[in-house]
């Protein structure tokens, strides 16, 4: 049982202010948690590939076991329904469900998401489905990946097994988790599967995205034969310049046009800003848009779920002087607001959250909002019992909880909350050193024990309800 803590002091009022109606959930991703990736047909990713890329994760962890979520997911779900949720955010494998990407479902694959499906809506906790979170088949990279178009049309073949077999009993569905890390990172920066660093692909995987989420959505609102709530997650932050020189300001606006404009104008108003294509022409880089392709990205959907962890302070001006680097890019260089840090090195910045939300809210009228993800690491010290007095993670949350509800205050239609994470897991690239979760997983013994951030956010989801 968990136990009864007190709410931080000088949030709860503003946390009070949120409506009855507020969605209060957790949020997991597959490949962090499901383990079991030779098991009943699974096909191969691009993070099975990457992990055994030397040097690639820290501590050469791999994700083969993880949180063994697979074989224990019948009491994972009994964990959640402690916690008092009534959503839960979780990923399906493609990989799991159409092993090579192509092709037909794998029966005992798509039977787990089925069984999970029934285990949370008989402990009154409704599925939110996310159906990419970062798992390509390692088939479809060998194919070219997410930079080629025919990943799109895969990815919407492969959507409409999951939904076609879920959507009876599953009402929330996101297409993709985070494009820009799939883009940016996997295709660019070479820090996430499948590891390379070629800039034009990284525009080309992000279109491909976009046109595989329209297409996705068309087929799965065509095919629905109940109510369904359409929607996909961006991680975003506020991006501010260092400065008012007018090397920040150009620095400030070219993080935001990739980092955000780049998604939400086509998926909303059908067009990618002008800026960034001028931007991405000086690089000798094209949008690789095919007619009809800008109404596909802008069907419009129902939600946008928005991962928030830290806003960010840029600077077009390097250590040197410089304004362009050795490659000739304008140089864009973060720079500290000197706030507190999480175990990610990441600043806190609630206040930040406050401004995006309002922003997106003013920019991209009419969409209501979800917050996906929001949490933190911190680097967690067990006692003997293996309980966690994580009041650094309970601290982080009621803040950036009480951001959301300002957010609501400044006319942001805000519907939810998702912790990140669950349960400690699979951190990617950074492997089990980073704890993220609201449960703590002893990974030798796989045993579960609650943190006192679990406790509090019971507690939260309370208060709110007036329990």
């Amino acid at each position: 049982m968990l136990e009864t803590t007190a709410a931080p002091a000088g949030v709860d009022e503003l946390i009070a202010s949120l409506p009855p109606s507020f969605r209060w959930g957790v949020a997991t991703s597959a490949y962090q948690i499901e383990g079991a990736v030779h098991e009943d047909g699974r096909g191969r990713s691009i993070w099975d590939t990457y992990c055994r890329v030397p040097g690639a994760i820290d501590g050469g962890d791999i994700g083969d076991v993880a949180c063994d979520h697979y074989h224990r997911m019948p009491d994972d779900v009994a964990l959640m329904q402690d916690l008092g949720i009534d959503a839960y955010r979780f990923s399906v494998a493609w990989p799991r469900v159409q092993p090579g990407g192509r092709g037909g479902v794998n029966p005992a694959g798509l039977a787990f998401y089925d069984r999970m499906v029934d285990e949370l809506l008989g402990r009154g906790i409704d599925p939110w489905v996310t159906l990419y979170h970062w798992d390509l088949p390692q088939e479809l990279e060998d194919a070219g990946g997410w930079p080629v178009r025919d990943t799109a049309y895969r990815f919407a073949d492969y959507a409409m097994l999951v939904f076609d077999a879920l959507s009876d009993r599953v009402h929330a569905w996101t297409t993709l988790n985070e494009p820009l890390c799939t883009a940016m990172l996997g295709y660019y920066r070479g820090v996430q599967a499948p590891g390379r660093r070629d800039f034009g692909a990284a525009i080309h995987a992000v279109h491909h995205l976009l046109l595989g989420h329209g297409l996705a959505v068309q087929r799965m609102r065509a095919a629905a034969a109940n109510p369904v709530q359409l929607g996909i997650t961006l991680n975003t932050s506020s991006v501010s310049p260092a400065t008012g020189s007018p090397a920040d300001v150009e620095a400030a606006r070219r993080a935001d046009g990739l980092g955000l404009r780049i998604y939400l104008d086509p998926l909303v108003h059908g067009a990618y800003p002008a800026d960034v294509i001028e931007d991405l022409e000086v690089r000798g880089v094209r949008v690789p848009v095919q007619d009809g392709d800008l109404a596909v990205i802008s069907t419009p959907f129902d939600s946008l779920g928005i991962n928030y962890y830290f806003s960010t302070l840029v600077s077009g001006v390097d250590s040197t002087g410089r304004t362009v680097d050795a490659d000739g890019v304008p140089v864009e260089l973060d720079v500290r607001y000197g706030r507190p840090v999480t175990a990610m090195d990441w600043e806190i910045t609630p206040d930040g959250f406050t401004e995006l939300l309002a922003r997106i809210g003013r920019d991209y009228p009419g969409i209501p909002l979800v917050i996906t993800e929001n949490g933190a690491a911190f680097k967690d010290e067990p006692d003997e019992t293996g309980f966690v007095r994580d009041d650094d993670r309970a601290a982080y949350l009621a803040a950036h909880i009480a951001a959301v509800a300002r957010a609501r205050q400044a006319g942001a239609d805000v519907r939810g909350y998702f912790v990140w994470s669950f349960m400690d897991n699979f951190e990617w690239s950074y492997g089990y050193d980073k704890r993220f979760g609201l449960i703590r997983v002893d990974y030798e013994t796989q045993r579960r024990i609650p943190k006192h951030s679990a406790h509090w956010y019971r507690d939260t989801i309370r208060r709110v309800r007036g329990a």
